[in-house]
């Protein structure tokens, strides 16, 4: 079976604070269907500006949290995806890339397979943008 589409969130923690608050959100859309985790990957740098790679397993005490989630392929997001990362977040933060599947678009991806479809461009559109201009 072909996979869904995969999506990359960044998503920035001031002051290198992984607490694990948004594990259980995550990992109820797992067990939902509604994703997989494909990968994830955690990038700390110091108020020196010296960066740090972890993985699930580095963490420690204060991301025991993130170890519930099961990834499908641990070396999916690699060193040059968190060097990418680590040039635009600011000293003393951090942040958890997390690559995962949408299952939720297997069917129409095999439906796009037998129509000898192929999905040109796809446009994600981040939700406080959405939010901003339904509000504005």
């Amino acid at each position: 079976m072909p996979l869904g589409p995969v999506d990359v969130y960044i998503i920035g923690f001031p002051g290198n604070n992984f607490r694990g608050e948004i594990v259980p959100a995550i990992l109820e859309q797992v067990e939902k269907g509604v994703i997989r985790v494909v990968d994830v990957l955690f990038v700390a740098k110091d108020l020196d500006g010296n960066v740090a790679v972890l993985t699930i397993e580095d963490l420690g005490p204060e991301g025991a949290a993130f170890a519930e989630i099961d990834v499908i392929q641990s070396d999916a997001l690699n060193e040059e995806d968190a060097e990418e990362v680590a040039e635009d977040i600011p000293a003393g933060s951090s942040a958890l890339l997390i690559a995962y599947e949408n299952t939720w678009m297997q069917d129409l991806v095999m439906a796009f397979a037998r129509a000898d479809a192929v999905v040109i461009d796809q446009i994600r559109i981040p939700a406080d943008v959405v939010n901003e201009v339904v509000a504005g």
